[in-house]
Formats: C-alpha cells, structure tokens, sequence
C-alpha cells in the first residue's frame, strides 16, 4: 500500500502473485480474465479496500433504514457492523452517506425527490417491510438492499446465505449425534425464515414442527425466558440452533439456570458469529456471518448498477448471497 493508505493495483496483484495487467482487465472489465480468477481478484480488491472503478467519487448514497432497523442498531452489533463495512466502503470510493429513517409520513415522493438529485448514486435500503418495498420498487433509481432480498426480484440485493448458514449448523450438531434439535426462533423477517428453511432442509424427515420455539423480541433476556418455559413443559431435545447470537446467548443461561451444563447436557449453537461469543462461558460456537463484507458489496453492486444505468445497460436485478462459515467453540459437544 502507499504512503496515503490507499491500496494500489500492484499490491492486489502481489498479494495474488499475478500480473497488474491481469489485476486491471478483471477490475475494469476490458479484457478477458478468466472467472474464476476475476472473481479471485475482485474479492481480494474488497478485503483490501480498494475503490472499483464506477466514477462515483463525490456523490452520495441515501441510506434509507425503518425505525426498526435502527433500533437493531442500538442494540445488535449485528447492523453496526453491515454499516461500518459499508461506511469504509464509501469512504474508499470519496461517497457520502446520507441516512434517512423511512416513516410512512416522509411520503415516497420525497423520497422520489430526493434519489433523483443529480450527485445521488441511488438508494441503499436496511430493513425496510413489503409494502414499503412495492412503493420502491415504483421509483426506478438505482437500489439496492442490505442484508434482504426482494421476493419478486425487482430490487438487487447482498445478503449472507441464512438458508446455508442454519444448516451449517443444524449438520454440525447432527454430526455429533444430536437428533432432537431445538430452532430458537424470532419471527417475522424473512432473513431469519430462511434460517427457519436451512434447519428444516438439514432434518429432512426428522423435522418436528413441536422444536420450533418463537421468541418475542431479539434479547437474550426475552429468550432465557422462554427456553425456562421450553425447558419446563416443552418437548425434549438434546440442542439448539438459535437464529441468532444474541438467542443463543439467552439459551444457554436458562439451559445453565435449570441445572444443567453446556455443552453437556445441552449444546447451543448460534448464527452471526458476533465477537463477544468467544467471551461466553462456554464460548459459544456460532456460523461466522460476513457482515462488513455484505455492507462493503451492497455498495459495490449499487456503483456497478448505477454505472450501467447511465450507460443505457440493461440487467436483471441480481441477488448476492454470501457463503457463511462455522466458527467451533466449546459450546457444542457430542449428544448425552
């Protein structure tokens, strides 16, 4: 890297042991490189930081998040950690975030109004319903969503692989002889009914509606009470996947408060791969979602879609889904 920080071409290429030459045809795309190496390339260029091409340096972004989203961010580490990949992102490209909370009385034509500012790459959007999607949909700006997806395909998106990275888990368990395996639940997104869907594809027949157990709110006090009530009069069961870190967390306390060990008479595995689960006692084994990678891509998809609008280019919205990995702590062992 140089003196200024910024990353070059020569140190991408160097990190892959490769031409500049070849590094510059995969970034700019004048020039055959391989897939396979392209892809290589590109993201190496975004763990390094390096701005991709897209002529977008001094315009903004709109960040346009539900009130419900930025409540996850004062409380999940989760989202902060999606916006700080995106945050570093833009600053690597000179791109301005502008935050907006959508409420139905922003009104959409404001919204509209604001998109179509002519320094405005287009819309970045977190967490937003169905319904408010359908009036995004009706804009035709550049947009795309972070960390979701659009179920009729009309919006580009980057998310983790939720269906993949449930049953990373639900297989890692049932590796270590666990049958009777627990989804500690919160409904109501259609992220987490995905990882609903990777539980249900990794049991297959074995599946037990009955283990399905729906908590109320996204905090580990609102999950240790429900897993006491499960734990009381629910169905038996040797572990769990919980749809998230900060569940998992609740689980094990109420597994621990019930007089009994993690993982030994009950393993707890997670979904998020936050930080603080290696501080847990037990430390708690999680699928490391890549969050500062799906903030730092959804930027990139936007710049590239942006692009090629302005080029008269046409596409199909893509959706971007990411491979997730499971991080092994001592929170999971083999089936009592």
């Amino acid at each position: 890297m140089t003196g200024s920080g910024r990353t070059r071409i020569s140190d991408i290429a160097n990190r892959l042991g490769i031409s500049t030459a070849t590094v510059s045809r995969a970034l700019s795309g004048n020039g055959y490189v391989r897939d396979n190496l392209a892809n290589r390339i590109r993201a190496t260029a975004i763990e390094m930081n390096y701005a991709l091409p897209g002529n977008v340096s001094g315009k903004r972004a709109l960040l346009v998040a539900s009130q419900e989203a930025m409540i996850d961010f004062q409380r999940n580490q989760f989202t902060t950690y999606v916006l700080e990949g995106l945050r570093e992102r833009a600053a690597s490209q000179d791109i301005t975030l502008d935050t907006h909370i959508f409420r139905a009385e922003l009104g959409i034509e404001a919204l509209r109004e604001a998109a179509m500012a002519e320094d405005v790459v287009g819309l970045m959007l977190v967490t937003l319903d169905d319904a408010t999607l359908n009036l995004v949909r009706a804009l035709e700006v550049p947009t795309v969503l972070v960390n979701g997806d659009d179920p009729e395909m009309w919006l580009s998106s980057v998310t983790p692989c939720n269906r993949s990275a449930a049953m990373l888990a639900t297989r890692h368990l049932m590796r270590l002889g666990h049958r009777r395996i627990l989804f500690l639940n919160r409904p109501g997104r259609r992220t987490i009914r995905r990882r609903l869907e990777g539980w249900q594809d990794a049991l297959g027949e074995a599946c037990d509606p009955a283990l399905v157990v729906d908590v109320d709110d996204w905090t580990a006090e609102a999950a240790q009470t429900r897993m006491e009530a499960v734990l009381r009069d629910g169905p038996d069961f040797t572990a769990v996947v919980a749809a998230g870190d900060v569940l998992a967390t609740g689980a094990i306390v109420a597994v621990q408060a019930a007089g009994l060990s993690v993982p030994g008479d009950v393993s707890v595995v997670g979904i998020d791969g936050l930080p603080q689960g290696q501080y847990m006692s037990p430390a708690l084994t999680s699928v490391r979602i890549p969050m500062e990678a799906v903030g730092a891509l959804s930027l990139d998809l936007l710049v590239e879609t942006a692009r090629l609008r302005r080029a008269r280019v046409s596409l199909p919205a893509r959706r971007i889904e990411l491979a997730c990995e499971i991080v092994h702590r001592a929170s999971a062992g083999p089936a009592p």
